[in-house]
């Protein structure tokens, strides 16, 4: 099954922050994860942020991953059955964070890892992570 490398984290999380500047989107917090939802590569960018954005993009690459979908699709699963999402959040201990902006990374059908992004609303987070992971020749599952 073929991994994540750190070269392939630090591409999409460097196509990621440009697609948010080229968008004029807020400072975006960029968290990557491999397929065991450990942190490949972060970032932070400068400027006015919410103190919880590193979480929250780590939340949403953690939950796709660690569910094998997109975090666009947790969340709708969410508003659905809201005790799903209480189930989720509990078993994770807290760090599944179940709106858009969750973004799996994928070769082939494989799944090597997420994109989580924060710091505009959820659905410029989720195309800016769409764009990042595209622009590197993988696979963004939605």
């Amino acid at each position: 099954m073929p991994k994540l490398s750190l070269d392939q984290a630090q591409k999409i999380l460097s196509k990621t922050l440009e697609k948010g500047r080229d968008m004029g989107l807020n400072p975006l917090t960029i968290a990557i994860v491999d397929d065991g939802g450990s942190i490949k590569a972060f970032a932070r960018e400068d400027g006015p942020g919410a103190a919880l954005r590193p979480q929250i993009a780590i939340g949403k690459a953690f939950g796709a991953v660690g569910m094998g979908i997109s975090s666009r699709a947790i969340s709708e699963r969410v508003l659905d059955r809201p005790h799903f999402g209480v189930a989720l959040v509990g078993a994770s201990d807290g760090r599944l964070v179940p709106v858009p902006g969750g973004v799996l990374i994928k070769i082939g059908d494989d799944i090597i890892g997420a994109v989580g992004v924060s710091g505009d609303t959820s659905d410029n987070d989720e195309a800016a992570a769409i764009a990042g992971i595209e622009a590197t020749g993988l696979i963004a599952g939605v």
